[in-house]
């Protein structure tokens, strides 16, 4: 996805843990932000012609050899800067300030007290509560920069050269516990980068539109259709730009829930009509995966089988040159470090476990995405709530949610505690107020009785979650009583599983699948 409009904001990554966080913030301020590599070369940053420039933090210290450097010269393109915490830090050693190990590090909340209210701290508290993450401090400015606040034990928590319009500070504004936060981001994009704020996730519907049709041309794609809101969203946009040259094909690869396949093929043929195809590859998928218990490895052979079929099916059509998926932003974030030095999480078997040579062209029109911002553009779409309400399914299916070796036995008592579960929230009104819920199997057995008698069952786990995208989560709180009852229900009617236990954790540190 491109930037449909003049006014944007260029993201350098470091290597922080919070990096997507600022292109969320900012995109909720009504700017386009995307994340690019420390060091994007010169050229291409004056050819995108951002509106600003955000350094983000990161873990190194400037004077570490292994620390990223950019291009010193960014700092004298006339686009205003802002670095947060390693990019204030990176922005004071360029400029002839001193940095040095910090007497006493910060991690976690400081109270931050504004010292000159103007710019970008115009309507920020005097003192509010910001998040600290930092072992090196500032302890000398640079020539032309002054102090604009400070906490207890940073003096120069932030500095500005307002001739320049370079502005940093040592916090992290874009985390929500750095309460005026927003405020601080939207100074900076609004008010020193003078951006509108008219950009919205449906604006690049038309844009996206006219770019398949011009790409796609005269010749036929496929997609491929999950019955997720990401792939569906992908298809509807798809379907408009190209219409009868799209056919739509859903993969039963053997890894779905509980009548899943039958659901979405319902669903998708009412809506794509001779143009949905669903194919059964269940025993292809299972034979492939036989004796693989390495969640990395499922998915690489996961996304190859996916393109094999894909292939197959497109040989049976005339003209086919394309392979349209619902990859998204995080889905990318997560697989690969092309955005700078931060650690790749997983593989996710649509972007990472792709083969190096296909014989389809990909497009992925939601590439640059977050997920409620897909729903908002499946929104502009008029496609219904029922699609777009549904919680995310990760394209490797159940094979992430098997731990361990993947078999027909193991899936269908994954499916029946999956229904349960779900059935559950649904009956009870507590889907809808969670981001993702899922059951997991777990490799172990555990000991229980059951009338007078001995088992040594499996033991599966419950997930669920609260998220606005994905990057970041917490736990839900599912009321005790109707835990107890899900519970119960599993151990009762699910032959083979004798113990459930409810997943407390949050991402990070953990991630929200478990494989």
């Amino acid at each position: 996805m491109q930037n449909t409009t003049e006014e944007s904001i260029l993201i350098l990554d470091f290597g922080s843990q919070y990096t997507q966080l600022i292109t969320r913030k900012v995109r909720e301020l009504g700017v386009y932000s995307e994340i690019k590599p420390f060091n994007i070369p010169l050229q291409e940053i004056k050819n995108m012609a951002p509106s600003g420039i955000i350094l983000s933090g990161g873990p190194e210290s400037v004077y570490a050899e292994s620390a990223p450097h950019p291009d010193s010269a960014i700092f004298d393109l006339g686009i205003p800067v802002l670095g947060i915490c390693y990019g204030l830090q990176l922005t004071a050693h360029y400029h002839g300030g001193k940095i040095e190990d910090a007497a006493r590090r910060e991690y976690g909340l400081a109270e931050f007290i504004v010292d000159d209210s103007g710019d970008l701290f115009k309507n920020v508290p005097t003192r509010s509560n910001v998040w600290m993450s930092h072992g090196d401090a500032l302890t000398q400015t640079p020539d032309g920069f002054e102090a604009i606040g400070h906490t207890a034990n940073s003096p120069f928590a932030a500095i500005a050269n307002r001739s320049k319009q370079i502005f940093c500070v040592q916090f992290h504004p874009e985390v929500t516990h750095s309460v005026a936060g927003k405020q601080i981001l939207g100074n900076f994009v609004h008010d020193v980068c003078t951006c509108n704020g008219s950009w919205t996730p449906t604006s690049v519907v038309e844009k996206t539109l006219a770019d398949i049709s011009q790409r796609v041309g005269s010749a036929k794609a496929i997609c491929a259709l999950s019955g997720g809101v990401d792939s569906a969203v992908a298809a509807a946009m798809a379907y408009r730009a190209i219409g009868d040259q799209l056919t739509c094909i859903y993969v039963d690869n053997g890894l779905m829930r509980k009548n899943e396949t039958k659901q979405v093929s319902q669903t998708f043929t009412q809506h794509f009509g001779d143009n949905f195809v669903a194919v059964d590859a269940s025993q292809q998928f299972l034979e492939n995966l036989a004796g693989v218990t390495n969640p990395e490895e499922k998915r690489k052979i996961i996304g190859r089988t996916f393109i094999e079929v894909f292939e197959a099916e497109a040989e049976k059509i005339v003209d086919v040159d394309y392979l349209i998926q619902g990859t998204l932003y995080p889905d990318v974030i997560e697989s690969v470090s092309a955005h700078g030095p931060s650690a790749t999480i997983k593989t996710h078997h649509n972007v990472g476990g792709l083969p190096d040579v296909m014989n389809l062209k990909l497009i992925e029109p939601l590439r640059e995405l977050f997920k409620d911002e897909v729903r908002r553009v499946g929104k502009e779409l008029d496609m219904a709530d029922a699609i777009l309400g549904r919680h995310p399914f990760p394209g490797p299916g159940l094979a992430v949610r098997v731990l361990g070796e993947i078999t027909r036995d193991r899936l269908d008592l994954l499916r029946d505690v999956d229904a349960i579960f779900m059935d559950s929230l649904h009956e009870y009104g507590e889907y809808e107020n969670i981001w993702q819920a899922f059951a997991v199997l777990l490799p172990v057995k555990s000991v229980g009785v059951m009338g007078d008698f001995r088992t040594y069952d499996n033991v599966v786990a419950l997930r669920a979650v609260t998220s606005l995208d994905g990057m970041t989560a917490d736990w839900a709180r599912i009321p005790n009583d109707l835990l107890a009852l899900i519970s119960n229900r599993i151990i009762n009617e699910v032959r083979g599983v004798n113990r459930v236990v409810y997943d407390i954790s949050s991402k990070p540190p953990s991630t929200i699948e478990w494989e």
